[in-house]
């Protein structure tokens, strides 16, 4: 009889404690699930939010404000798309101005603009944000900024540019440029950048620009004779990472690498910036290591 009290109290025993096994393990999944490691970025700024809810997921210097580079350009495409009576397909006639813009800029990106060509707005858009085309942006301030001189032009599109800027409430966001290269205050933050974008992208257009990986262009020439232009993105995500529409890459000598970017997955869309990485490599891991932790939140 001794015996088979004690093997009850075994297998009691075992059953107990296969029971707490059981229920820890219950209580331990949802623990793990919940601890999901904050990544480590190379860019010395960042944010990410879900787009949809406005939630931020992830910050890291999210409100210093820094150099933006070519990443301003999205603020250019947004001033141009909210111009009221919009007609993209006005023409736009190729100056030397915006050429010799190029070769004056050390750090000028080209969309290789020829003087005399008669391009559409929404093709100087699409030169703007694929190969980040500062001739691009040069000729789209001069079309839709105010004044009797092209100087004017100039100053009163950037003068939209913050004004916007101040009306999306980007309150650590200041434009001296319509393409980044700047003059000492042109500056915005990720949270900021993040912002903008997300606006920008409710455009249609835009976001049809901004998802395009490559577009061949017919312009028309001078002499009436047309030529294709041909403009691949310079957003490596695009087609590298599943569920990519967006957005718009930058760099610099103060600014370094940054990339504002945006994926859709299973009706969730993440969208957030990297600022100042130290390379084109690092800025691109650095966002598909954020889009993967912003998926996962």
């Amino acid at each position: 009889m001794k015996t088979g009290i004690k093997g009850i109290r075994r297998v009691s025993a075992v059953a107990i404690t296969a029971g707490a096994v059981l229920i820890a393990g219950a209580f331990a999944a949802p623990a793990q699930a919940a601890t999901l490691p904050t990544p480590t970025i190379t860019a010395k700024g960042g944010f990410v939010m879900n787009n949809g809810t406005g939630k931020s997921l992830f910050t890291k210097a999210a409100d210093t404000r820094r150099s933006t580079g070519s990443t301003t350009k999205i603020m250019t495409a947004r001033v141009v798309l909210g111009q009221p009576n919009l007609n993209l397909d006005s023409k736009v006639t190729v100056q030397k101005a915006y050429s010799d813009y190029i070769v004056n800029n050390n750090w000028a990106s080209s969309a290789r603009l020829i003087v005399g060509d008669k391009v559409s707005v929404r093709q100087l858009l699409y030169g703007l944000m694929l190969p980040s085309g500062c001739d691009a942006a040069y000729a789209l301030a001069d079309k839709f900024g105010s004044g009797s001189t092209r100087d004017a032009r100039v100053k009163s599109f950037i003068g939209k540019m913050n004004a916007t800027a101040k009306s999306l409430g980007l309150t650590n966001t200041h434009f001296d440029s319509f393409d980044g290269i700047g003059h000492g205050s042109n500056y915005s933050t990720p949270r900021d950048l993040t912002k903008l974008a997300s606006n920008a992208m409710k455009y249609s257009t835009f976001r049809t620009v901004v998802g395009t990986k490559s577009t061949k262009q017919k312009v028309t020439t001078k002499s009436g004779g047309y030529r294709y232009m041909t403009w691949d993105n310079t957003n490596t995500l695009l087609g590298s990472y599943a569920g990519t529409i967006g957005v718009k890459t930058g760099s610099g000598p103060e600014a370094k690498y940054c990339l504002v970017f945006a994926a859709t997955r299973n009706g969730k869309t993440v969208i957030g910036a990297v600022l100042a990485a130290p390379s084109v490599a690092d800025r691109t891991a650095d966002a598909k290591k954020l889009l993967d932790y912003g998926f996962k939140k």
